[in-house]
């Protein structure tokens, strides 16, 4: 140590040398501070230079090897890397980059990868058409801590292996095909925050371990085919603040386990979505626990007994749905008190008595919905006060008494119904002008909602009776009584010469017009191509053979006209054929011949049809007459539109002629009031809304088409209807479950149509092998939100970007997987008024002129 200290460590490396050699580098550098002094050059003993040398190799081989540690993947993972890709199925070959030795796995080179350290810590690869399965080797990444796969075609089952990453936060694997069952040891991944596997396949009980979790905050299982009863350990949960189990096949009851810690309570949940399953039981009191709770739906299920008072201890809740289940006793008052409720749904219940006064306490109430009960009494008047409530629906009780005219001062009401009651009186005029007949519907003693329904005039003022007077008349004669059965006997006579006058006038008229008609099919078949019969030919009778019936409209036919146009076929879809059928004059109709065996009986079609030809708003196409002939025929005649259908205006154009912005957000504009006015005014859900069904006037106005049709078919017709929206891109995820269309349905096919508005791409033929909305959803999150627009649009970037930005957000909103997630109609037409208010200007109220309209 002394020898240590007697040379100075004038280099670290000195330490390393022996005590002969630390004294002969003293030296050496006394005598080269010497010669530095004395201006001459410095020199190092050899030895010294390649031990200097040795240790930067060193150092650098440390440096270096630090450096690589984080690029180069760890030999387990990249084991782990390979067993997954060769488990996948790739048709689309986005994992070619996944090739090498590993080398470039963590810095970039491979697709969908991140890591640190050199230890995969992501595996991202959301949307891009991956089938096969996972594999159980995904376990190996040690530090994994995101597995994101979904919106793929991913089958199999669900590794258990993850269950043991003690780094897992978060397993995204929606939208996809895969089986079996939930494994329990996804329970004891001690990291794991989200778990979302909502729409596969997965089927089994629901793992009790899910709730032990004190990381958990997000789980969704919706849309599987899950079954048994909802966990205990659930109210046990203390970090869970979103669970989704809803369309589902649990049954049971809902856990009345809530509030068990200790008197305190930590519960943080927010949202809890148990609706379209099988729950059956009471409505637990002790969900009055869960004070931070927003949202609670458990509609569609078979819950039974009373709702219990205590929920009116969720002072937080904003949406409640109890609709559609088998709860009986009182409205309930309890509720009245929870101020922060905008939207109460107890449908389809059996709950009576009446509507309480205090109902007005719920002063941020937007919707009410208490149809399909047994509430009696009167329509309380106070409801008037709640200022923002939009949608309010009392329909099918034993409501009696007037309407109130508080109802008509309610500012933003755009939706009412109160049909199938007993109320009476006269409907508010206000009302009148603002909603269609069918919102007052089913109430006998109620008028003045329809010219066919008028109210009786006062009676008048009480005279006093004038005294009877004896009559004065003369008692007629023998004569007198011949002359005036003569006078009668003649004008029969005179009527039944006239009667036979016109039916001679009549077979003449016909007998000339078929032979036209068969001149004229000749010609047809012989000069024009695509050229076809609508129907089949008639008796001798002509309309005698079948019945055409008219609604307003400017033309007048009749059925011999409409059967002899000369007829050229436009389309064809699963309801029929859609011809151009030109008239003798010259004018010229669209008419649908629907197919054989797929409509209602007669008597049924009639009364569907009759309804639908007598609804009239100018974003949808009329109905002018229907046709039943004698063989079964059934023919639906409308508008002509020169322009034709959206998707060829989009899709069937020429180089030459851009369609400019304003046009296609006018367009969408147009198609969302139209829809609006089917949704709140005619209670009608489109359920085939597509671009080849939105037609354009001479102004590119679009008018929907094949509005109601569905209440005219049988259930088979319609199931075909939504397969094949499926097929053309249009239709809501939920549909492949359901089979059935919702205003939420439409909603979606509606946000399809904007983005094929925005970009210039038809939502039948795949990008990339995903569908329009996830195609463009991929791009976006990819920060690449140009690349979505077409480029006709992006010439004018500078002036519409913002709008353009807007306009996509909105239809992504509309195409939300969730459909509870999407918005309303109402709010689609007022965003898109907001986002281009020049053309909303135009276009003016939607709400009393249509309804204006319709009477």
């Amino acid at each position: 140590m002394a020898d240590a200290l007697k040379y100075p460590p004038f280099q670290s490396c000195l330490f390393f040398l022996s005590h002969k050699e630390r004294k002969q580098s003293w030296v050496a550098h006394r005598r080269k501070e010497k010669w530095r002094k004395a201006g001459e050059p410095v020199r190092f003993p050899w030895s010294h230079r390649i031990f200097s040398l040795l240790l930067l190799l060193l150092l650098f081989a440390g440096s270096a090897s630090s450096a690589w540690d984080g690029i180069i993947v760890t030999q387990s993972d990249y084991q782990a890397l390979q067993a997954i890709r060769h488990s996948f199925s790739d048709s689309r070959g986005v994992l070619r980059s996944w090739n090498d030795s590993g080398l470039t796995a963590c810095s970039g080179g491979w697709l969908g990868i991140k890591c640190a350290k050199g230890q995969v810590i992501a595996i991202q690869l959301p949307w891009r058409g991956l089938g096969g399965r996972i594999s159980e080797k995904v376990g190996q990444l040690a530090a994994l801590r995101k597995l994101s796969l979904h919106d793929n075609y991913i089958e199999g089952v669900i590794p258990m292996s993850l269950g043991f990453l003690p780094n897992l936060r978060g397993i995204h694997l929606f939208n996809n095909r895969l089986t079996g069952q939930i494994p329990a040891s996804l329970g004891k991944a001690p990291s794991l925050q989200t778990l979302d596997l909502s729409k596969n396949l997965l089927v089994g009980s629901l793992p009790s371990s899910l709730f032990n979790s004190t990381k958990l905050y997000r789980l969704n299982l919706s849309f599987n085919t899950l079954s048994g009863p909802i966990p205990v350990s659930l109210t046990h949960s203390v970090s869970v603040t979103f669970v989704d189990l809803r369309y589902n096949n649990l049954s049971g009851s809902i856990p009345d386990t809530w509030g068990g810690q200790g008197g305190k309570n930590p519960y943080q949940l927010q949202s809890l979505l148990l609706d379209h399953n099988l729950i059956a039981g009471d409505l637990p009191a002790s969900l009055s626990q869960l004070q931070k709770l927003q949202g609670i739906s458990l509609s569609n299920n078979r819950i039974n007994g009373t709702i219990p008072d205590d929920i009116g201890l969720l002072s937080q809740i904003r949406s409640l749905d109890l609709s559609n289940n088998d709860l009986h006793g009182n409205f309930p008052v309890a509720l009245c008190n929870i101020s922060s409720l905008v939207s109460l749904n107890l449908a389809n219940n059996r709950l009576d008595s009446q509507i309480p006064d205090s109902v007005n306490k719920l002063q941020n109430l937007s919707v009410l919905i208490l149809k399909g009960n047994r509430f009696q009494g009167y329509i309380p008047s106070n409801l008037g006060n709640i200022s923002g409530l939009s949608h309010l629906d009392l329909s099918v009780n034993g409501l009696n008494g007037t309407i109130p005219e508080s109802l008509a001062e309610i500012p933003n009401l755009v939706f009412l119904n109160v049909s199938n009651n007993d109320l009476s009186g006269p409907v508010p005029l206000p009302l009148t002008e603002k909603f269609n007949t069918s919102s007052f519907r089913g109430n006998l003693q109620l008028c003045g909602y329809s010219i066919s329904v008028p109210c009786p005039s006062p009676p008048p003022s009480e005279t006093p009776a004038p005294s009877p007077k004896k009559s004065r008349g003369r008692k007629l004669s023998t004569k007198d009584i011949i002359l005036i059965v003569a006078g009668a006997l003649l004008c029969l006579l005179l009527l039944l010469c006239c009667f036979l006058l016109c039916c001679l006038l009549r077979k003449r008229a016909a007998a000339n017009k078929k032979g036209r008609a068969a001149t004229g099919a000749a010609a047809t078949r012989g000069g024009e191509k695509g050229g076809a019969a609508m129907g089949t030919e008639v008796e001798s009778g002509g309309e005698a053979g079948g019945k055409l019936v008219h609604f307003d409209g400017p033309l007048v036919f009749t059925a011999d006209d409409l059967l002899c146009a000369t007829a050229e076929i436009m389309g064809k879809s699963t309801y029929g054929t859609v011809y151009k059928a030109t008239l003798e004059d010259g004018s010229q109709v669209a008419v649908k011949r629907l197919r054989e065996k797929i409509a209602k009986t007669q008597r049924e079609f009639e009364t569907e049809v009759n309804a639908l030809g007598k609804i009239r708003h100018p974003n949808l196409l009329a109905l002018r007459a229907y046709y039943l002939g004698p063989k079964g025929e059934k023919l639906l005649v409308f508008d002509f539109m020169p322009k034709g259908s959206l998707a060829s205006f989009l899709h069937a154009r020429g180089p030459d002629t851009p369609i400019d912005w304003a046009t296609r957000m006018n367009i969408a504009m147009g198609t969302a009031r139209g829809l609006l006015y089917l949704h709140t005014q005619e209670n009608i859900i489109h359920g085939n809304l597509t671009s080849g069904n939105i037609l354009l006037d001479e102004n590119n106005n679009a008018k929907i088409a094949d509005f109601g049709l569905s209440r005219l078919m049988t259930t088979a017709a319609n199931s075909n209807v939504i397969a094949t929206a499926g097929a053309l891109g249009y239709r809501a995820p939920e549909l492949s479950k359901l089979k059935k269309a919702s205003t939420k349905t439409d909603i979606y096919s509606l946000g399809v149509i904007i983005l094929e508005l925005l970009t210039g791409k038809s939502p039948g033929e795949a990008t990339n092998g995903v569908d329009l909305p996830q195609w463009v959803a991929s791009i976006v999150k990819e920060e690449w939100t140009n690349e979505v627009f077409d480029l006709e649009l992006m010439r004018d970037v500078s002036t519409t970007g913002d709008e353009l930005l807007n306009t996509l957000k909105l239809a992504l909103h509309c195409v939300d997987p969730s459909p509870a997630a999407r918005p309303e109609i109402q709010q689609v037409q007022q965003q898109l008024e907001e986002i281009k208010p020049e053309l909303a200007a135009g276009s003016g109220n939607d709400g009393a002129a249509a309804a204006t309209l319709a009477e």
